[in-house]
């Protein structure tokens, strides 16, 4: 009888890696799965830090998922209604959960997670919830948070059909990977209005890290965000600490330092990067090093043409002078010419409370417009806005109406 190698297909790297590369990101996954796996079948203390959730969304979820879901902080309270949602690593699904009741009826949450004992667990209480919310908007699915792309049931059925016995099965089972990630992605390209994630970025291996921030990227829509709570720390992690399988599955030795964490998502694209919680105490302290959980923010968008519209903005402080994500520095109280693109990116998100907004007096269609040079910082002339031949006189306006908003009498 033929024997058939059996191949654990969500721990195969590319062959490209090192075997020193291939050893350590199948170490650290499988750790992980493992040490997941055990957590979903009894309670894991040192996989968590203490969390406050809103008790009336976990009115409704079952005892045994928030008793075996893990995390550090809660980006759910950042979804909003009609939203779709994706989760990575959302385990027994209590963050999907309370997503589910905060998007309605209108909304989508997928939770995305690798360890099947989780996986059983999230959907064996997805009825229950559906039933008690009234609408099932939650769906599970098996994948690699650091490759959304490979649906990794859809792999394994079709591996079922044609099991591996050689090294050219091998080769077969790699070009199927690649095609599914094209013909059947897990997650599609643009998809998806905010990814969340709870104390599980740290847990992917650092060379699988960049690919990891480029796939959320490429499965938000334009406009679209990032809410990510983790672990970081305030000092770098030493190789002994790194290397110890305990404290790396344990949300320890791979945490991200505090700026690098925040650093990596501009590094793979995103813009409007900021701090939304910050814990004063560290959750652990490991030889003097302190770690603790942050939830940040981040957007997809910057992407696209520049065009000249005559808009300008007003940075309004209270800081003297700020650096945006471009390079543009800007001193408050100045009009600065900016693209019609940066123009609506600072009109929302995390930009909308820091600037005041000049629409010129005679609109520029997008057809007409000619492309800015967005490499230059430059103030904004008023006639710009208002039209060179502008020459309006008016009577002074009623500012102590109540509607004026401003107290000038």
């Amino acid at each position: 009888m033929e024997k058939k190698i059996n191949l654990d297909y969500q721990n195969i790297p590319s062959i490209s890696h090192t075997p020193e590369k291939i050893s350590e990101s199948m170490k650290t996954e499988t750790v992980v799965k493992d040490r997941y796996a055990e957590g979903a079948n009894a309670r894991q203390e040192a996989l968590c830090c203490p969390v406050e959730y809103d008790t009336k969304y976990l009115e409704i979820i079952p005892g045994e998922v928030i008793e075996r879901d893990y995390g550090c902080g809660d980006p759910s309270q950042y979804v909003k209604k009609g939203e779709t949602v994706l989760d990575l690593g959302s385990g027994t699904g209590k963050i999907c959960f309370i997503a589910s009741q905060v998007v309605g009826s209108e909304g989508k949450v997928i939770g995305v997670d690798m360890t099947d004992d989780m996986l059983e667990v999230a959907r064996r209480n997805q009825p229950f919830v559906a039933q008690r919310v009234g609408y099932d908007n939650v769906e599970f699915r098996k994948g690699r948070i650091q490759d959304l792309a490979l649906d990794l049931e859809v792999l394994e059925a079709r591996l079922k059909e044609n099991p591996v016995s050689d090294a050219n099965g091998y080769l077969k089972a790699e070009e199927l990977a690649e095609e599914l990630k094209i013909k059947q992605p897990l997650v599609k390209s643009d998809s998806i209005d905010v990814v969340v994630s709870n104390c599980v970025l740290n847990l992917v291996s650092k060379k699988n890290r960049r690919q990891m921030f480029e796939e959320i990227h490429r499965v938000l829509k334009r406009g679209g965000r990032a809410v990510i709570s983790d672990i970081v720390c305030d000092e770098d992690v030493p190789q002994e600490l790194q290397d110890d399988s305990e404290l790396w599955s344990g949300c320890i030795s791979g945490a991200f330092r505090e700026d690098e964490f925040l650093q990596a998502f501009e590094d793979a694209g995103f813009y409007g990067v900021s701090i939304l919680k910050f814990d004063k105490e560290p959750w652990r302290t490991v030889k003097g090093i302190e770690f603790r959980s942050m939830t940040i923010e981040a957007y997809k968008g910057k992407e696209g043409i520049c065009l000249e519209r005559n808009q300008a903005v007003i940075y309004k402080g209270p800081f003297k002078k700020v650096l945006d994500d471009d390079g543009n520095a800007m001193e408050r109280g100045k009009r600065y010419a900016v693209c019609d693109k940066v123009y609506n990116i600072y009109k929302s998100g995390a930009y909308a409370d820091s600037f005041e907004f000049v629409d010129p007096q005679e609109e520029i269609s997008k057809e007409d417009a000619e492309v800015f040079d967005c490499a230059v910082t430059r103030i904004r002339d008023p006639r710009e806005t208002k039209g060179a031949r502008y020459d309006a006189t008016t009577e002074a306006g009623d500012c102590c109406s109540p509607d004026s908003g401003s107290g000038c009498c």
